[in-house]
């Protein structure tokens, strides 16, 4: 694979913490792991990260749910889905990726380099994915598990505090149920080039419509609208 032209010439935050942890990480396959497909393809069909992101995909999952097991003994199935589906998710990803500045490591082709390709929450949450992948392969399980803890306790211990927070549309749902409210409905609407997607949600419950919440994503603009919806209905002044 030919040098990483575009890539950082300074060692990045993540290269740093490889360090920090002790973990021995094969410099090809972290390079293999920042190639997205748009600069593989743009340069002759290099090999790319998309095998590399399907396997740190598979052991963040194990790693995350291992302890979420193991540390909420009491907790049901259920609530450890709903707090795995809190920690493993594209954006929680994007945001770890964002505070190891992957972005200004992986390397993209020129569609995706002039349309911000560095900071889309999907590339950025597949690139720490291949990221996690080539420490699985490089320096084994171990070093993967030691790696993921670092990067995702915190946020376990966040959404474990979170209670309704954890899922508001579905803490919405329950209370609308408990309340006979009926079944919460939601309106989107969409803005933007297909490439920079801006969603905006509307929750409605009874005939009743809240404060909108917006998002990347129809999901996250749902959560949003969810949260203005349930805090308001269990406000005092209502």
């Amino acid at each position: 694979m030919p040098a990483a032209s575009g890539a950082s010439a300074a060692p990045g935050r993540a290269l740093q913490l490889i360090e920090q942890l002790g973990i021995d990480l094969d410099p090809q396959l972290f390079q293999l792991a920042m190639t997205h497909r748009s600069y593989a393809y743009e340069h002759g069909g290099l090999p790319h990260n998309e095998r590399l992101e399907f396997l740190g995909d598979a052991v963040l999952g194990v790693v995350v749910t291992e302890h979420l097991y193991r540390s909420y003994p009491d907790l049901p199935e259920g609530r450890l889905a709903k707090l795995r589906a809190a920690v493993v998710n594209a954006h929680s990803l994007a945001d770890v990726a964002r505070d190891l500045d992957l972005g200004s490591t992986i390397l993209l082709g020129r569609g995706e380099q002039t349309t911000g390709g560095a900071d889309k929450s999907s590339i950025l949450a597949d690139s720490l994915e291949a990221f996690l992948g080539a420490v699985l392969m490089s320096a084994g399980r171990d070093a993967a598990d030691r790696l993921i803890r670092h990067l995702f306790d915190p946020l376990v211990a966040e959404a474990a505090a979170l209670g309704a927070g954890l899922d508001w549309k579905t803490s919405l749902q329950e209370l609308a149920a408990e309340r006979d409210l009926g079944v919460v409905g939601y309106r989107i609407t969409e803005s933007g080039p297909d490439h920079d997607k801006r969603f905006e949600a509307v929750a409605v419950v009874a005939g009743t419509s809240f404060a909108p919440g917006q998002g990347t994503s129809k999901k996250q603009a749902e959560q949003g609208a969810a949260q203005h919806a349930f805090n308001a209905l269990v406000s005092p002044d209502l």
